[in-house]
């Protein structure tokens, strides 16, 4: 399972953007995170994506812990947020009894 952050915020918010991900904290050992990914896309701005993994027991610590780090970005003008666990497809079937 992975924990994936999307955010998508209007080019010039990105000097703003830029200040608040320099002054995050460091994660803890037990979260790796491969990211943030920047794509533009016109029309829409600046799209980010954050890949999060964790061992599944420290799952709840682990949401709240990457939630958290986007609270930093509240009051960014445009900005939006997504933050959801998705599973591997081996990990969905077991969920419904294959």
């Amino acid at each position: 399972m992975v924990i994936i952050a999307m955010v998508t915020f209007p080019p010039e918010g990105s000097k703003e953007i830029g200040k608040r991900l320099q002054g995050q904290a460091s994660l803890p050992d037990y979260i790796k995170m491969k990211g943030p990914y920047i794509s533009g896309v016109t029309g829409e701005g600046i799209h980010s994506l954050s890949l999060y993994e964790c061992d599944r027991s420290k799952l709840p610590d682990a949401i709240e812990i990457i939630t958290n780090r986007y609270v930093a970005y509240f009051g960014v003008p445009g900005l939006t947020h997504s933050v959801n666990v998705w599973l591997e497809a081996g990990e969905a079937l077991k969920m419904i009894g294959l």
